[in-house]
């Protein structure tokens, strides 16, 4: 099937740019955060692509005063994947891999949104992630990270929020690939075992510098997948021989105080401590949503909302996967530097280091 496409020099294989092969899992989305200086209002906005299952989705979710706000928009792709719309939502590339524009137009709502995402250094390409269930493939994606700042405006219901770039700033990542999206499989594979995933992702921004360090463990505490990157005006550097150091509220799973450590090219050592302010939940830009999940089929050009009390916190599914708002403290070269980012988390099944033993029990 030719589309729009077809008409740029993007082609990797001899065949039109609809088509991805034949895993039905396929996807291809844009992430994005912003936060201002104390961490009290918060945005998010994901798009995303399924060229196999043929449709579209994204979100955009709003937080203040304690309550996360919920815009969720679907519809059927047609398979032209350059129309980065889905019902009011809209993603515009300005200037590949610089800058990018989010807009939100749903006077049904009440929601007016119009911003500037402005990368402050180049992106990160993370490495490559597999991930397999016995023989079969259930993650295979590339990921980039980009930190930057934030300028426009949002309206909902009667408060206008300016966003500038001195007060606002935030990550976006592009992601692509096969993860689990839509139904899940109808045959599990034998024998039947605990689901466990154990995912830690910190970007941050300081004023001179970003970092951004994630990990992926299994059940004994390994980790199987971690980078870490800090990046200066012109210099990034890639540090190894990441460490953590967990610590959760009694009975959650919910990380109270987080410290990681790692090694810079120069040998020296760098630590974080990340203290958590709140938390979002990530069911409102549909991961883990059991009716607006990522890849529904909710027919054509359908759209919901609804909102979260913040001062409640449910530990079950779709609550398990959050985003907390956190204060970093940096030790760089014996200078402590103060910033602010997220600590996503989806802590899932045993996890030794952590007294995890079962599917959701929580710390001791």
């Amino acid at each position: 099937m030719i589309t729009k496409g077809d008409d740029y020099p993007i082609h990797q294989l001899p065949i039109p740019i609809a088509e991805v092969g034949t895993e039905r899992n396929f996807y291809d989305r844009y992430f994005f955060n912003g936060y201002n200086k104390d961490g009290t209002i918060f945005f998010a906005t994901a798009l995303c692509v399924y060229p196999n299952l043929n449709l579209i989705d994204g979100s955009f979710v709003l937080v203040f005063d304690g309550i996360q706000h919920n815009f969720r928009y679907s519809d059927i792709l047609n398979q032209e994947r350059l129309d980065t719309t889905v019902g009011s939502l809209k993603v515009q590339v300005i200037e590949p891999l610089k800058e990018l524009k989010v807009q939100v137009i749903d006077p049904d709502k009440g929601l007016n949104v119009d911003l500037n995402f402005v990368g402050r250094f180049e992106p990160m390409q993370e490495p490559r992630m597999v991930m397999k269930n016995g023989p079969r493939t259930t993650m295979d994606s590339t990921r980039m990270t980009q930190h930057g700042t934030w300028i426009g405006k949002i309206s909902f219901n009667n408060r206008e929020i300016e966003v500038s770039k001195d007060e606002y700033k935030g990550s976006r990542d592009r992601s692509w690939g096969v993860r689990p999206v839509g139904l899940p499989d109808s045959q599990f594979l034998p024998p039947l075992q605990i689901p466990q995933f154990y995912w830690l992702w910190a970007p941050a921004n300081f004023e001179d510098l970003t970092s951004h360090l994630y990990f992926v463990d299994d059940s004994l505490g390994n980790p199987t997948h971690s980078h870490c990157v800090i990046q200066h005006d012109g210099e990034v550097d890639v540090l190894s021989d990441l460490r953590k150091e967990i610590a959760y509220k009694k009975g959650s799973r919910r990380i109270s105080e987080a410290k990681f450590s790692a090694k810079k090219s120069d040998g020296s050592e760098v630590s974080w401590i990340l203290e958590p302010k709140y938390h979002i939940y990530m069911c409102g830009l549909g991961y883990m949503h059991p009716e607006w999940g990522h890849g529904h089929f909710k027919g054509e050009n359908q759209s919901t909302y609804d909102s979260y009390d913040l001062n409640e916190d449910p530990h079950d599914p779709p609550f398990l996967h959050i985003q907390a708002i956190c204060k970093f403290t940096l030790n760089e070269d014996d200078k402590i530097k103060e910033g602010l980012g997220v600590l996503e988390e989806l802590l899932i099944g045993p996890h030794s280091p952590s007294g995890f033993e079962e599917l959701l029990d929580g710390s001791k």
